[in-house]
């Protein structure tokens, strides 16, 4: 009976554990975009700029660095850059249940500044990490 209670309280604890470092996995493999658009953006962004660094292909994504349009955590990566200054780079997650499918995206304004939401269900909200909190309806 004791090691039936300890299983029921470790195993959801620990799929929560797995699930969270799948969130914070995917947000890793996103982060370092940043730098190259904020790049980009310094440097201007004409309208053939904003179409050739915008999308999920690997000619597009390979302008910022990745050497593929997925990953192990990521099942599609897509950027998106404007000429207003306005971009995004998201990861549709691969993982456990909880994540599985869901939108981890950063979106920059158009005066810089970074912001992240992670679009799994308000139940799983205690999943998305402190810096990147739960919003409903993320999409790419």
């Amino acid at each position: 009976a004791i090691i039936g209670i300890l299983a029921a309280v470790a195993l959801p604890a620990y799929q929560d554990y797995t699930a969270r470092s799948q969130i914070t996995t995917s947000l890793a493999e996103i982060s370092a975009a940043k730098v190259n658009i904020d790049e980009k953006i310094g440097a201007g962004v004409s309208a053939a700029d904003a179409t050739a660094f915008s999308g999920d292909t690997i000619a597009v994504l390979s302008l910022l660095g990745y050497t593929s349009a997925t990953s192990q955590r990521c099942s599609l990566i897509t950027s998106s850059i404007a000429t207003t200054g306005v971009a995004s780079i998201s990861c549709t997650m691969n993982g456990s249940p909880a994540v599985q499918g869901s939108i981890i995206k950063w979106s920059r304004d158009a005066a810089g500044a970074w912001t992240c939401q992670t679009g799994v269900a308000a139940a799983n909200a205690k999943l998305a990490p402190k810096t990147c909190p739960q919003a409903a309806g993320v999409t790419v």
